[in-house]
């Protein structure tokens, strides 16, 4: 993960402030996830967008268009649940800004999921994010790319723990990432249960079992 926030290019700024309202309208969105754009949102800012006529980068269906949204925190960040809220109602890959006060100190961190779009709702990863920025960081310009779908696996890849192999898509990435938080949740209640277990056959089966999961996570990082 590198904490990096980008200078999106002024040709692509769209600048619409979205009503929370909006989401509540689309698809079933719960009381509790409600509750939480009340409490948790500020503004949401559809800032830019990143397409052939902005940035004049082929798109394709995979990709056509990448969102960037702005969301103004009321508290100390915005949750998973918001976002997903958000990325399920819009039909294009999203980038999240999410800005935050902390004191007279502005910060902003970036996160995304990997959206896949089809026929059906779209399919989100886990979401990934950068840390907190200052609000004085200095931002880098888009990295290079050829293609809408080359530019957005770029604009992901920092915010992901792991790198991505040669060849490798973002959807691979995605699911090499999936597997291995499920390892690392296998360890820790692994290693758990070694902690406190009294017989010796029970303690020698879960160190094999821990050492298995052990190799296995070091063989997907």
């Amino acid at each position: 993960m590198a904490d990096i926030l980008y200078r999106w290019p002024e040709a692509a700024k769209f600048g619409r402030r979205v009503p929370k309202e909006k989401f509540y309208e689309h698809g079933t969105v719960s009381t509790a996830v409600r509750e939480k754009f009340i409490n948790e949102v500020q503004r949401i800012t559809w800032a830019y967008k990143l397409a052939e006529a902005t940035i004049n980068l082929p798109s394709t269906p995979a990709v056509p268009e990448i969102q960037v949204f702005t969301i103004d925190a009321k508290t100390d960040d915005v949750s998973e649940a918001v976002l997903g809220a958000i990325d399920k109602a819009i039909p294009f890959p999203i980038i999240f800004e999410i800005a935050r006060q902390r004191g007279e100190q502005p910060e902003t961190r970036a996160v995304a999921a990997h959206k896949q779009l089809g026929t059906g709702a779209p399919k989100l990863s886990a979401y990934y994010s950068t840390g907190w920025q200052r609000g004085d960081t200095s931002r880098q310009d888009l990295p290079t790319a050829i293609t809408l779908p080359a530019l957005y696996a770029v604009l992901l890849q920092p915010l992901t723990p792991i790198t991505a192999r040669p060849g490798e898509e973002m959807s691979d990435v995605a699911d090499r990432l999936a597997a291995v938080r499920k390892l690392e949740r296998e360890v820790t209640t692994l290693k758990r249960k070694l902690r406190t277990e009294l017989q010796l056959n029970r303690k020698i089966e879960l160190r094999r079992e821990l050492k298995e999961r052990q190799a296995a996570l070091a063989a997907l990082v």
